[in-house]
């Protein structure tokens, strides 16, 4: 009996954890400019996100493939910590503890200083006819 009131506890822990890192997503996302209903739509959440740092939208694909997605994720998380002007230790955080630091990101009083990896295009296309 002890053994299964622990581990409804430990269930609602986990549920907590889950639903503060949403809520802390949709704020993010909100205070970028971005619909905050984003950050629960899968594939989707990514793009916007991508928006958000300036990176251009077709990276999502990079994010299927193995350990290069693992990679792109950490790129994107220094980009998320930059365009928010927090450094690189709230970047590590965003890396291995996010569901810790993205509600802190989304709640605290960090404000959105625009893309940090340059301006996000629509198509990809940096080169258009001036």
């Amino acid at each position: 009996m002890v053994l299964l009131a622990s581990s409804g506890i430990i269930w609602l822990i986990y549920l907590a954890f889950i639903v503060a890192y949403v809520v802390g997503l949709w704020m993010t996302y909100t205070k970028a400019g971005k619909p905050g209903w984003a950050a629960i739509i899968p594939f989707y959440n990514l793009y916007v996100l991508l928006k958000i740092v300036g990176r251009p939208g077709w990276w999502l694909i990079l994010f299927l493939i193995p350990i290069l997605g693992f990679v792109i994720d950490i790129i994107v998380m220094l980009d998320l910590a930059k365009s928010f002007r927090k450094g690189t230790g709230f970047a590590i955080g965003l890396i291995f503890l996010p569901f810790i630091f993205i509600p802190i990101l989304g709640f605290g009083e960090a404000s959105y200083a625009g893309p940090s990896a340059g301006p996000a295009t629509g198509d990809g296309d940096y080169y258009s006819a001036a």
